[in-house]
């Protein structure tokens, strides 16, 4: 699995303005349906579901990171967005920091191995901190995309 999988290039959102757990994510849902990801009868839908997953605990797993995400019957395939705050938002992260970049999944309820394939893709790369600071640094849509797409070229993360 590759991020040009699921990612949808049109998603990135280099500077998110949400302050809050539930901003952040009614802010990358817009950002997936704006890209046409998802139908926009669904956003509150896919946002409420998204929710839910987070009240079974936090997809804020540390170091600056969360990889929130649900399955949604209103989506035709696994789809990706890319976010980040450059101030960091509380996201009752594990490690009680803000969070920085941001990951969102939504994914058919019928394709649970690539939703893992998916998480699994996002969980080696997040290992790297080149990967991760070359992320947080990006001023563009396009560099994060080129990030994404030379992680996908190198099988691997930036080092």
């Amino acid at each position: 699995m590759k991020f040009s999988d699921f990612i949808l290039g049109d998603s990135v959102v280099i500077e998110l303005q949400a302050t809050t757990k539930e901003g952040v994510i009614r802010e990358m849902v817009e950002s997936m349906r704006a890209a046409g990801g998802i139908p926009e009868a669904e956003s509150e839908n896919i946002i409420n579901a998204i929710m839910r997953r987070e009240e079974l605990g936090t997809t804020g797993i540390g170091n600056g990171i969360a990889v929130p995400h649900t399955k949604h019957i209103s989506v035709e395939r696994l789809i990706g967005a890319v976010a980040i705050s450059p101030e960091g938002v509380d996201f009752s992260s594990l490690d009680c920091e803000k969070v920085n970049l941001f990951f969102l999944l939504v994914s058919p309820p019928d394709r649970p191995g690539e939703h893992l394939r998916a998480l699994e893709h996002i969980t080696r790369h997040i290992k790297n901190e080149g990967f991760c600071s070359a992320l947080k640094k990006a001023a563009s849509k396009d560099e994060v995309n080129k990030i994404l797409a030379d992680a996908d070229a190198n099988g691997q993360s930036l080092n």
